[in-house]
């Protein structure tokens, strides 16, 4: 049987006791960076055209690249019909993030060795919680670290931990606890539930209710399966309680708003009443209601560049300072 030479190269084991030799991929399967960033362009751009145009190139060339890859692959990555990524696909996508978070990241790491940290740094966050920490976080990192160049992304829980677990997101403060393998969390602080109600409310005459005297009235809540609504709920059944609402609000910065302006009281997050005046409307602390947990999540599967590093580290010197200045926030960092 004749033998075709193919180069390889060793590397230590953990103990370095011994050397592993390793067959390169490219011998076996030739796809490239190109090949995964187009994949990536067509998966977020949802068609080869809208691929083309961010990539500043022409559609033929980025149908290329795709249908090269499938070929090497042996497997359809994108349906055709719908433009969504098949099960192949999906595992292919996930992938080829991380390893384009960690190419990001090998520049941003040269360049923070050599001059100031630098880079970008992709940070989601919780809209209540961004209400009060968005302005003094961008502020601290453009004094502490002018090179980094912050890209926040405000949305749910729900939505932000598994861009973190894609490596989409560097960084993310959510709602606790994060149920995901991929993905480490450290606690910043709990908060406490909350009613505002307009000051001409009953409610308004009582810095704090019980939960039996809350369920005396019809306040706004958000929508049952949410996941603010499902644990009140549930504590509240353990007392043999329930809620009556006046009107159910999918999104806990409309429920607010419309808070504000008088419709009826709402249940919030402490977090959501921050930044409002207090003249129209009063804050009444709930006895009774566990707080909320938040904290800052990040992937275990990549090694966090030294922006990511960096961004961290300002946003937890935010949190120690301001935290305990906010309503209903209780600080839990560095508690174990």
């Amino acid at each position: 049987m004749t033998m075709h030479a193919v180069s390889a190269w060793a590397i230590p084991s953990r103990d370095h006791s011994s050397y592993i030799w390793l067959i390169p991929m490219a011998s076996l399967l030739p796809m490239d960076l190109r090949q995964l960033n187009h994949l990536l362009a067509v998966t977020d751009h949802h068609s080869f055209s809208a691929a083309a145009r961010a990539l500043h190139t022409v559609q033929s060339n980025v149908s290329t690249h795709v249908a090269r890859l499938e070929k090497e692959l042996g497997v359809t990555l994108i349906d055709r019909a719908t433009m969504q990524p098949t099960p192949e696909g999906l595992t292919v996508i996930e992938r080829a993030r991380r390893i384009a978070t960690e190419m990001q990241s090998i520049t941003d790491d040269i360049t923070s060795m050599h001059d100031e940290v630098a880079g970008s740094v992709r940070i989601g966050c919780i809209g209540t919680t961004a209400r009060w920490i968005a302005t003094p976080l961008l502020r601290r990192m453009k004094e502490t670290a002018p090179g980094l160049h912050p890209i926040l992304v405000d949305a749910t829980t729900a939505s932000l931990t598994p861009r973190v677990g894609t490596g989409d997101l560097d960084l993310a403060v959510v709602n606790t606890p994060v149920v995901d393998a991929g993905l480490v969390t450290e606690p910043l602080f709990d908060e406490e539930r909350i009613v505002v109600a307009p000051n001409n409310h009953p409610l308004a005459e009582h810095d704090t209710v019980s939960i039996t005297d809350l369920a005396d009235h019809e306040i706004m809540l958000t929508p049952v399966g949410t996941t603010f609504r499902d644990a009140v709920d549930e504590e509240l059944a353990r007392s043999g309680l329930s809620l009556r609402a006046a009107a159910e609000i999918d999104g806990l910065r409309l429920l607010t708003s419309l808070a504000y302006q008088g419709y009826a009281p709402a249940l919030l997050p402490a977090s959501a009443a921050s930044g409002y005046s207090d003249e129209i409307w009063t804050i009444i602390r709930v006895d009774g209601l566990a707080r909320r947990s938040v904290g800052l999540t990040r992937s275990t599967r990549t090694t966090p560049s030294t922006p990511a590093r960096a961004a961290r580290e300002v946003l937890l010197e935010v949190i120690r300072e301001i935290g305990p200045h906010q309503p209903g926030i209780h600080v839990t960092l560095g508690a174990t």
